[in-house]
Parts: structure tokens; C-alpha cells; sequence
């Protein structure tokens, strides 16, 4: 790949990368400043920044307070594949570490939750002490494997009302989505096992797939669902065991599964013994009679998972997996060997939030506020001139390709040093090297005055 088409800072960070590795720095050295580099190079402040996180990220350097950055000392080496799989998913980390990180008048405009004062409608401050009298024998313990019994009951009736029809054994609680993911990657991914997923697709997936050293190919993603004739064609040249999909809210496009379509992907899936891993995480989102192949497949072929990170806080890191009796038994073991058990205090939690006779109203009230900042935001993104990928009334994803872009990593390079955070579509692409126009854009945050001075600034 050309260094035209390579961010700065990935640049950077590969060069520094290659100095280290033939030991130009000793272990233990101390890096120039990022004075030093900035001047040297002449490139901005920001871009020696980000291209210093990269490398810690990669585990190649460490920070130390007051003094700068050194080389740091590597006490495995692993063999080229896995340093491949590694520096794969660290990269992904340091991109999420981006995102996720919050420093005073940054603007992140990628975000994937909604305002935080939204969510404060939920009323996590009320339900502690009821939480706690009604758990004093186990809430000082290690919780169920499979997870607060009480809450997989009333999972149960949730299913229910999206036309699935569950056991509470059949339902595995989990750290949020991203623990069932990993424990699904775990249970079925041997490495080299190749596997399907979305393109553009969820990147922390991507990342544990990487990690976990899978052969991993994108189906691309259209508006209605994947692409069914591609979907046929890597099925018959390839032969994997799972896809990886969303059908509703996707993630980074917000588009919506045709029911049309979920049936011939279950057809598919049937005739090429495929099981299909089914996040639906923006549940509270959407209704609960749209098109979900876990609806129309019962959980035969389906793993269905889900949280409550969007709808009512990530810090609870409440999720859940529905699958068959036999592999959520499976998925449990392998949840005990990772981390014992999920949290049953947090687990009590949402399931007295869930019980308030207040949460319907509130979750109307949350929809309601996304419905019409959705709509806003298309009438900026139109006002600019960006093309819209797909226009659902409502979602906390707009998948935009802003005019004038075709690399939205420089344009999100470009927008660091406005301290405005990007979600470039590269990174949503089993391969992050490809040139992207689309970047994930969050309504709420495209309203922010800052965001249009800023595109006005660099495009205009």
C-alpha cells in the first residue's frame, strides 16, 4: 500500500514500529519527545500523539509520568502469525480506546450511544437498595452460571413478545454483547476456521476474530441485508461454520434486514449447515415485530444476543446470549473457565429496572428524542451536500459519505486536530487498509454546532 493511502500517523507509528524491531531502539530506551518528532518530521502535535497510542497499544512502547516514552521489554516472542493476529486486534483496541475516551470539549461524532442526560430518564440511583435487601444471601458471592434466574425469566417474555420462543435454560447472561460474542468466538472458531461476517460490520468483532487468528471474510452489506448472491458464493467456496450478522440497527449502517430477504438466508443457512450469530444489541430501538431470523428460526440455527448498554448503561455490562439448550449449557462452562460468572448485583439491577412500571415510558420517551434527532441530523447531512446510506426514523447510526471525501481516515485525521473524533469507514471493513468515503456519524453529535464549522472549515 502507497504512503499516500496509510494515515499519518499509522505511518509514524509503522516507521517507529520498524526502528524498534531491528533494534535501532534498545529495549528500555527512551524514545526522542514528541517535540522532537513533530519538528523533525513536521508533522502536527496531534498526529505524534496518536501515532505514540498506536504503539502502545501495540505493546512496543510504555509511557512513564514526567519523563516520556520508552521501548518496552517483550517477554514472548511470538511466532509472525501470531504477532499478525495480535497487532491486528491491537490496532482495533487503540481505535476503540478513540472512541470510547472522553477528555473535556472533545467531540466525538462516531459515537454509537445515545447522550448520556438521555439515559439518565432510566433512574439507576433508585434501584441500590432494593437491589441490595433482596440479595444479602448471594450478592457477596460468585452468581449462576448462566446468570440471575429471576432475570432470565423475564428474558423469557421479552423474546416472547420479539416471536421467540425461549427457556430460561436456553439463556446465558453475559458482560454485555461483547462477552457473548467472545464466548461464541471461543466455542466454535478454531484458528485458521474461517467464519462470515457483516462488511461493514462491528470492528470489536472483527478485532477478537483477528485475535483469534480466523480466517474471516466479509459479506457485503447492502440496504436491505447482506448480499445474497455473494453470501452463496463464499458459502460454496468456502464452507464456514458461522455468520456473524445484524438484522436490525446494523452497526455501522443502521440499516434493517427484509423479511424477504431473512428467509433466503435461512434457506441458505440450512443448505450450507450454517449457524447464524445474530446481534441484535439496538433491540430497545426497534419494534419488537420487525424482521429477526431468531423470530423466524426459533433458535435452531440461530444464536440471538443483545444488551442493555445502549438503551440503559454500558457500565451495568448486562447482555445476553439465547441459543439451544446444549450450547448455552457449553457457552456456560466456557463463561465459568473465563470469568467465573457475570455480575449478579448488576444483574439484579436492570431486572428491577426492567420491573418499574416507568420503563415503558421511559424507552417511548428515548425513541421519541432519537426519532427527531434523527431526522435533524438528515437535514444537516442533506444541507451539506452528504449522501445517506439508508434513512431509518430513527437510529443512533447514520452511515454518510460527506462530499468531496474519498479517504474519511484523512478527513478523520484532519478532524482530530479540531478535537472532533471521526469513525472513518475503514475500520468497519474486514480489511482496514481499503479506502473508505463512508464514516459513522452519531445524529445527537452531528447537531453539535462544532461538527458543521469544522466540515465547513476543511471541505469548504
Amino acid at each position: 500500500m502507497s504512503s499516500s493511502q496509510t494515515p499519518l500517523f499509522t505511518a509514524l507509528a509503522d516507521s517507529i514500529e520498524r526502528q524498534i524491531r531491528d533494534e535501532a531502539y534498545k529495549v528500555g530506551e527512551k524514545l526522542p519527545s514528541l517535540r522532537e518528532i513533530a519538528a523533525l518530521r513536521n508533522y502536527g502535535k496531534n498526529t505524534v500523539v496518536a501515532a505514540f497510542e498506536l504503539l502502545v497499544a501495540r505493546g512496543l512502547v510504555e509511557p512513564r509520568h514526567g519523563s516520556g516514552f520508552y521501548v518496552k521489554e517483550r517477554t514472548v516472542k511470538a511466532e509472525p502469525h501470531d504477532t499478525q493476529s495480535l497487532n491486528g486486534a491491537m490496532n482495533i483496541v487503540w481505535l476503540m480506546n478513540m472512541q470510547l475516551r472522553n477528555e473535556p470539549g472533545q467531540l466525538t461524532v462516531g459515537d454509537a450511544f445515545p447522550p448520556s442526560q438521555w439515559l439518565a430518564g432510566a433512574r439507576l440511583d433508585r434501584p441500590h437498595h432494593k437491589v441490595a435487601r433482596s440479595g444479602l444471601g448471594t450478592l457477596f458471592r460468585y452468581g449462576d452460571r448462566l446468570g440471575y434466574a429471576p432475570l432470565r425469566q423475564r428474558l423469557v417474555r421479552r423474546l416472547a413478545d420479539q416471536g421467540i420462543d425461549a427457556h430460561p435454560s436456553q439463556i446465558v447472561l453475559t458482560h454485555g454483547a461483547n462477552e457473548a460474542l467472545d464466548l461464541i468466538v471461543r466455542y466454535f472458531v478454531p484458528a485458521g476456521g474461517t467464519v462470515l461476517i457483516d462488511d461493514p460490520g462491528y470492528y470489536p468483532l472483527i478485532g477478537k476474530l483477528r485475535l483469534a487468528g480466523a480466517n474471516t471474510i466479509g459479506v457485503p452489506r447492502l440496504a436491505d441485508g447482506p448480499d445474497l448472491k455473494e453470501l452463496e458464493r463464499l458459502l460454496i467456496t468456502w464452507r464456514p461454520r458461522l455468520f456473524f450478522t445484524q438484522s436490525l440497527a446494523h452497526n455501522p449502517t443502521g440499516s434493517d434486514l427484509s423479511k424477504q430477504k431473512a428467509r433466503a438466508i435461512l434457506k441458505l443457512a440450512e443448505q450450507h449447515n450454517l449457524l447464524l450469530v445474530e446481534n441484535d444489541a439496538l433491540s430497545d430501538f426497534r419494534s419488537a415485530n420487525q424482521t429477526r431470523l431468531s423470530a423466524l428460526d426459533q433458535l435452531e440455527r440461530t444464536l440471538y444476543i443483545s444488551s442493555f448498554s445502549k438503551s440503559l448503561s454500558a457500565a451495568l455490562r448486562v447482555g445476553f446470549l439465547a441459543c439451544s439448550a446444549d450450547i448455552a449449557n457449553d457457552i456456560a462452562n466456557i463463561k465459568i473457565l473465563t470469568s467465573v460468572s457475570s455480575s449478579e448485583y448488576a444483574e439484579r439491577t436492570v431486572d428491577t429496572l426492567l420491573a418499574e412500571r416507568h420503563h415503558l415510558k421511559y424507552l417511548e420517551e428515548l425513541r421519541s428524542k432519537l426519532e427527531e434527532e434523527t431526522g435533524r441530523a438528515y437535514e444537516l447531512l442533506d444541507d451539506v451536500g452528504a449522501t445517506i446510506f439508508v434513512r431509518p426514523e430513527r437510529s443512533l447510526f447514520i452511515w454518510a459519505q460527506l462530499p468531496g471525501v474519498s479517504d474519511t481516515q484523512k478527513l478523520a485525521h484532519a478532524m482530530l486536530n479540531e478535537n472532533i473524533v471521526m469513525a472513518p469507514g475503514n475500520i468497519f471493513s474486514v480489511n482496514p487498509n481499503n479506502i473508505s468515503p463512508w464514516t459513522r456519524c452519531n445524529p445527537h453529535a452531528v447537531l453539535d454546532p462544532r461538527f458543521r464549522r469544522a466540515l465547513d472549515k476543511l471541505l469548504g
